[in-house]
């Protein structure tokens, strides 16, 4: 039997290319894209980040995520809602939010539906919110038994509020309440007295575990600074800056500096202070420097003439918003005699 010779005809095909690698940032740990992305804002996040891959629309939805949600420096949404924004990410996080930082655009309604969804929340912070009441607060606080930290910046909230908030988180470690009214001409701020020494006191009855203090732009006086050296024992640091009403000259300033390790000073820079106009700070400052601020004498000619319809009787705080440049004028300021 004679076999026949099969024909092999070979058939060159192209070889397919291996699929391409998958990008290097997909191969990182989860937990290090998480910290990469956090560093970006978050309409880079939502807009952009989530979409890259897979692996990043993952960790962008991780509740672990938004553990810390930082919306203080939204300025202008001309596309987005803050208020909405805030509520998605809050919702995001899954009852995990620990470090909340808002800005102006934040109402009491906001927080309410903050409040009820965020109960392990450690750390909040608020800036020129002026939408949010004390009343509003106060609700919201009480459903915050975990916090730490309290920052309330350009702010303004009666004693009593305060002593809500020292009662309701006993755990709180640090308290910040700025005003910085000083630099924007509010009349109130001139008079140092009963209101800001009552918010002191209030800090001192309820606030003992205390280590963070800062009272930046507050007025109180020797009396209020008295009572927080009494009730918080165990402070570590002290932001007394822009308390121009303080006087820490003799045995106060010796109290001051050796109860607490660290104490800023009335007339210290706040240029590390990205919340508030460190130029206005500076300037103003500058004009009082060597001097007491709010004398019994100034305080006094102050008073005479606070209601008189000829504000030319005024004295230096009342020339620091003209545009006339003589009120700048250092041998004009001295011939105003009580202030220089």
């Amino acid at each position: 039997m004679v076999r026949k010779k099969q024909n092999s005809k070979m058939v060159w095909r192209r070889k397919e290319a291996p699929p391409p690698p998958p990008p290097p940032w997909t191969e990182l740990p989860r937990d290090l894209i998480a910290n990469i992305l956090q560093r970006l804002d978050v309409e880079i996040i939502l807009e952009d980040a989530q979409r890259v891959c897979t692996t990043w629309r993952s960790v962008c939805t991780d509740p672990s995520m938004w553990r810390k949600i930082d919306l203080s420096l939204r300025n202008d949404y001309s596309e987005y809602d803050a208020g909405i924004m805030c509520k998605h990410l809050v919702d995001r996080s899954q009852g995990q939010l620990a470090d909340l930082r808002l800005g102006f655009f934040a109402t009491d309604a906001l927080l309410a539906y903050i409040a009820e969804r965020s109960g392990q929340l450690r750390y909040l912070s608020l800036d020129s919110c002026d939408e949010i009441s004390g009343d509003g607060l106060t609700e919201a606080i009480k459903r915050f038994p975990l916090l730490e930290e309290l920052h309330l910046f350009h702010s303004e909230f009666p004693s009593e509020f305060i002593e809500t908030v020292g009662h309701t988180c006993p755990l709180l470690k640090s308290f910040s309440i700025g005003s910085v009214a000083w630099f924007d001409d509010d009349e109130d701020i001139r008079d140092p007295g009963t209101e800001s020494n009552k918010l002191a006191l209030a800090i001192a009855k309820t606030m003992p575990g205390l280590r963070h203090l800062s009272l930046v732009g507050n007025t109180l006086t020797n009396e209020g600074l008295v009572a927080i050296l009494d009730g918080c024992t165990h402070l570590e640091l002290l932001d007394l800056r822009g308390c121009l009403g303080v006087n820490l000259e003799g045995d106060i300033g010796m109290r001051c500096s050796q109860q607490v390790k660290c104490v800023k000073l009335p007339k210290e820079s706040i240029s590390d202070l990205e919340m508030y106009d460190s130029d206005a700070f500076e300037d103003y400052r500058s004009l009082f420097s060597g001097h007491d601020f709010m004398s019994d004498y100034e305080e006094e000619y102050f008073h005479d003439y606070e209601d008189d319809d000829d504000f030319s009787f005024l004295p230096l705080w009342a020339a620091l918003d003209s545009d006339d440049e003589d009120f700048l004028n250092e041998d004009y300021l001295r011939d105003l005699g009580p202030i220089m």
